[in-house]
């Protein structure tokens, strides 16, 4: 069963300040922590694939109509509170298990070392329905 773990950036249930305001040892325990767990879940088997992604600043939203030309805008604004920030997706044999890794990515290491309780959310990812 594949699942994919989505990381928003946003205040986490321990820690409200800002990454970019965090301390450089604990923005580079917390990436380390991302690399690790990263590791852990390749040497399993579990990993599909896990990617950290750019701030909203760089984001752009396209949309078409499949006639004109796709309108392209900045987006999200400066403003955003929570962002989309990275995924994992991991292949596991139980929904049981993708919460499991959900809570470990969840235990991140924030300001001081403290875990900062950042939510992430755990969805299957379906698959095509065979043909008839």
């Amino acid at each position: 069963m594949k699942f994919m773990l989505v990381k928003t950036y946003s205040p986490a249930a321990n820690c409200d300040i800002p990454l970019p305001e965090w301390a450089p040892e604990d923005i580079a325990a917390h990436i380390d922590f991302q690399r690790a767990l990263g590791e852990q879940l390749a040497a399993a088997g579990e990993l599909v694939d896990a990617q950290g992604l750019a701030a909203p600043d760089q984001a752009m939203i396209v949309s078409s109509d499949g006639r004109s030309a796709p309108v392209v805008t900045d987006g999200p604004f400066p403003e955003t509170k929570e962002f989309l920030a990275g995924y994992w997706i991991v292949d596991v044999d139980s929904a049981e298990r993708a919460v499991e890794i959900a809570a470990q990515a969840s235990e991140a290491p924030g300001p001081g070392g403290v875990p900062i309780g950042e939510y992430i959310e755990v969805r299957q990812v379906m698959s095509a329905p065979e043909p008839a």
